[in-house]
């Protein structure tokens, strides 16, 4: 998924944008055409995985996803400052970071070698509705009633994707639920760490920490790759390093709240790559469902930008 270094990613991702300086100058379109492209590369990026997930344990797929991702993250790490980017205070938090982030890729990376493509993406979807939900008790954060309602309806979405009754529910879908509660966490804690801590530097230390953890687990699972699949493997890095720089600019060139909403066009590029690859055809609830979830995560997107901007405007001014 479009996991931060992922989302991430789903993913976040969008979080952590926030941070990014935005150029007013730039025309609307240029950032239009970057989260586009971006969620494209995202969406390629999970059918790779999906597709070597046949072959290949979650520890090898995460490790080549992370190892490879450093080759665009050096650039990135070089246009945003060279090493004084990756300074940081706070090495602990990038530590938990890191541990409950690639708890999430793991996840989603399972589920989408056991899941229909359409339906991890949709699900997947829900992490903004527990990040909404888990800013309470983690960040102290004041939710309203008309946020809570959209979580509430947005998880209702979630049920009606997964259909938890006789003879409908698949209890793998709850690996991808787990994916989409763990990226609501890293999220959590990509806000805390985004007061202090440049993106690029919550970035690369999430891919370091995952590239050395799956590396451990090498060892154990690793499978020799036939010279096609290494291109492959290699790829699952480049993309997913290269659609967090097209997003990044994408976050730089225009408002989050203008662009962000085009992350949910995912679920077309999802439907696209599963009919014509593995001739996964969504069922009518997983749509609507689908739907109830980015109309509750557009919603609350929406609230959030108000509150942004009454925010700013009870600022004192001199």
């Amino acid at each position: 998924m479009r996991m931060l270094g992922p989302p991430e990613s789903l993913v976040p991702v969008m979080t952590v944008a926030y941070a990014a300086p935005r150029r007013a100058s730039t025309p609307v379109a240029a950032g239009f055409a970057y989260m586009l492209s971006s969620v494209a590369v995202f969406s390629v990026m999970d059918a790779l995985v999906k597709w070597l997930a046949a072959d290949y344990s979650v520890a090898q797929l995460m490790f080549f996803r992370s190892v490879f991702a450093f080759v665009p993250l050096g650039v990135l790490a070089w246009h945003s400052g060279g090493p004084a980017a990756l300074r940081t205070t706070r090495p602990g938090g990038h530590v938990l970071r890191a541990l409950i982030g690639i708890t999430a890729m793991g996840l989603f990376f399972l589920a989408l070698g056991l899941m229909p493509l359409a339906d991890v993406v949709a699900i997947s979807f829900a992490g903004p509705l527990f990040l909404t939900a888990l800013s309470v008790p983690l960040l102290g954060e004041r939710v309203g009633i008309r946020r809570w309602a959209a979580v509430v309806v947005g998880f209702l979405g979630v049920l009606v994707i997964v259909r938890p009754g006789p003879g409908m529910f698949d209890p793998v879908s709850l690996v991808a639920v787990g994916g989409a509660v763990a990226y609501g966490l890293a999220m959590i804690m990509v806000r805390k760490l985004s007061a202090t801590e440049s993106t690029v530097a919550i970035v690369f230390y999430f891919t370091l920490s995952c590239a050395l953890v799956s590396g451990l687990a090498l060892p154990f699972t690793w499978v020799t790759p036939p010279a096609e699949d290494w291109i492959a493997l290699a790829a699952l890095g480049v993309l997913g390093g290269l659609g967090q720089i097209l997003m990044t600019n994408a976050f730089r060139r225009v408002q989050a709240a203008v662009v962000a909403p085009l992350e949910y066009t995912a679920i077309l590029f999802a439907v696209a790559l599963g009919i014509v690859f593995w001739n996964e055809r969504p069922d009518s609830w997983t749509l609507i469902g689908a739907a109830v979830v980015i109309a509750c995560g557009l919603y609350i997107l929406h609230r959030e930008t108000m509150r942004g901007r009454g925010a700013r405007a009870r600022l004192p001014t001199a």
